[in-house]
C-alpha cells in the first residue's frame, strides 16, 4: 500500500494474533521429551503476552505445578500505545477487582505473577495468578520490563513480527534462553541468521511448512485472497504460512540425522531431480545448487546451495553451515563474480529497467527457465537467479577420511 496510515495499521493487525493453545502444547512437549527438567526451578517470563486473553499464561500457569516452575511472570502492552486499537475490551476478571481502573487499564500494561497456592486448595494454577498494573505501558524495551527480563531464566512468547529483529536482540543481549514465534523470512536476517550459523539459535520442532493458525479479534478482516479456514473450535483464526519457532532450547528432532542418498542414486531414482544427469553448478560461488533438501548428495563433499527451508532437517551433527546468499553472510563461501554490467529482463523479453547490480551475491545460474526474470549482458550471456540459499557442506566424522 501506498498511503503509510494503512500500511502500519495493517502491520498492526497483524501483530493481534494470539497462538491456540494445543500449538503452544504440542511445542513445548517436544523439549519436555528430551529433558523432562528443562523448566524445573526456573522463572519464566511470558512478555509482549496478554495475559487475560492469551494462552501462554493459561498453559503455564495450569502445568506450574508438573513443570515444577519457580515463578511465572507475564506482562501485556497497553492498548493506548498500540497503533491499532480496535477491538479492545476489558475482561469480567479485571472488571470486578478491586485493582480495577478504568483510566490505567488502557494506558498501562499489566503484570500477572504466580508463585505459590493463594486459593488454599493444595495446588497452584491459573487462580492463583495476582496482577497489578504496571507503572509504565509494558513496552519491552522499557526499563520496568527490562528488570523482569533480567530476572527471568526463560522467555517464552509470540513477540509483534514487526519488532521480531529487535525483540531477539533484546533477548540475545541479556544472554536468556527463549522460545519465540516468527516468520520463516527472519531467518535470513543479518540480525538472526549469524545466530544460527554458530549453533546460537535454532528452529523450534514444529514444521514451519504447515503453517500456523492464530486467533484473531472478531472484527478481523481477511484478504481477499485467504482460502483457508476461519474458524476453529468456534474461535476465529486466520492462518499464516511459513511461520516457526526459534529457540535456544534442546529437543531431540535437531539431532536426528537426515537419511540421504548418494549423488548417482539421487540422479537416477529421486522423482524431483527427474530429467537431470547433473547438478548445476553456480556462476558466482564454488557450490552446486541442490534445490530440496532431501536431494542433498550423501558423497558430496565440496559446498551445496540449499533451500532456507533446509533449516527444518538441518542436524549440527550432520552438516555444517557456512553462510547464506545476500545479507553479507558468505564470508566463507565468498561470490567470484559481479553482474553490474549485465541488465535484468522480463520472461517475455522486455527489460525492467534494473542493472544486473540488484543480483549481485545472489546463487545465479547459467541459462533461463523461461519462468522468471533472467539478466543479460552485451554479448548474450545469460544468467538467473536462485531464491535465498544456505550454504552448507557434511560435517566429517571422526575416524573416516
Amino acid at each position: 500500500m501506498a498511503n503509510t496510515t494503512l500500511t502500519d495499521a495493517k502491520n498492526a493487525k497483524n501483530d493481534e494474533f494470539y497462538t491456540q493453545y494445543h500449538d503452544i502444547e504440542k511445542e513445548i512437549n517436544a523439549y519436555l521429551e528430551y529433558n523432562p527438567d528443562v523448566f524445573r526451578d526456573k522463572i519464566i517470563f511470558l512478555p509482549c503476552d496478554d495475559p487475560e486473553w492469551s494462552n501462554f499464561t493459561k498453559y503455564f500457569a495450569q502445568n506450574f505445578q508438573k513443570f515444577k516452575l519457580k515463578k511465572l511472570i507475564s506482562t501485556s502492552y497497553a492498548v493506548e500505545s498500540k497503533t491499532y486499537k480496535n477491538g479492545y475490551q476489558t475482561t469480567l476478571f479485571e472488571e470486578r477487582s478491586p485493582k480495577f481502573d478504568k483510566k490505567k487499564t488502557r494506558i498501562r500494561g499489566k503484570i500477572f505473577t504466580l508463585t505459590k497456592d493463594k486459593t488454599g486448595d493444595n495446588r497452584i494454577d491459573i487462580d492463583d495468578l495476582d496482577w497489578q498494573y504496571l507503572e509504565g505501558d509494558g513496552d519491552f524495551r522499557s526499563k520496568e520490563v527490562k528488570k523482569l527480563r533480567d530476572e527471568a531464566d526463560i522467555i517464552i512468547t509470540n513477540p509483534p513480527f514487526s519488532l521480531f529483529r529487535e525483540f531477539l536482540a533484546w533477548i540475545v543481549k541479556a544472554k536468556k534462553q527463549f522460545l519465540i514465534i516468527g516468520n520463516m523470512n527472519a531467518i535470513t536476517y543479518k540480525e538472526v541468521f549469524p545466530l544460527i550459523k554458530e549453533n546460537r539459535m535454532w528452529l523450534g520442532v514444529t514444521n514451519f511448512n504447515m503453517g500456523m493458525y492464530f486467533k484473531v479479534s472478531d472484527n478481523f478482516v481477511y484478504a481477499d485472497t485467504y482460502k483457508f479456514e476461519k474458524e476453529q473450535n468456534g474461535v476465529k483464526v486466520n492462518r499464516v504460512p511459513g511461520v516457526c519457532w526459534f529457540t535456544n532450547l534442546e529437543h531431540g528432532r535437531r539431532h536426528q540425522r537426515l537419511p540421504l542418498m548418494t549423488m548417482s542414486d539421487n540422479l537416477k531414482y529421486n522423482k524431483k531431480m527427474s530429467g537431470k544427469t547433473y547438478y548445476d553448478k553456480y556462476d558466482n560461488y564454488d557450490a552446486i545448487e541442490v534445490s530440496f533438501t532431501d536431494a542433498i548428495p550423501s558423497d558430496y563433499e565440496g559446498v551445496m546451495g540449499v533451500p532456507v527451508s533446509f533449516l527444518d532437517k538441518y542436524s549440527p551433527e550432520q552438516f555444517e553451515i557456512l553462510g547464506a546468499t545476500q545479507r553479507g553472510c558468505h564470508k566463507e563461501v565468498p561470490d567470484i563474480k559481479k553482474y553490474d554490467d549485465y541488465w535484468e529482463v522480463r520472461p517475455n523479453g522486455k527489460k525492467t529497467g534494473s542493472s544486473g547490480g540488484k543480483t549481485n551475491e545472489n546463487a545465479n545460474l547459467v541459462g533461463n527457465d523461461g519462468k522468471k526474470n533472467y539478466f543479460i549482458n552485451k554479448d548474450g550471456r545469460i544468467i538467473q537467479s536462485a531464491y535465498q540459499r544456505i550454504f552448507i557442506k557434511h560435517k566429517k566424522i571422526k575416524g573416516k577420511k
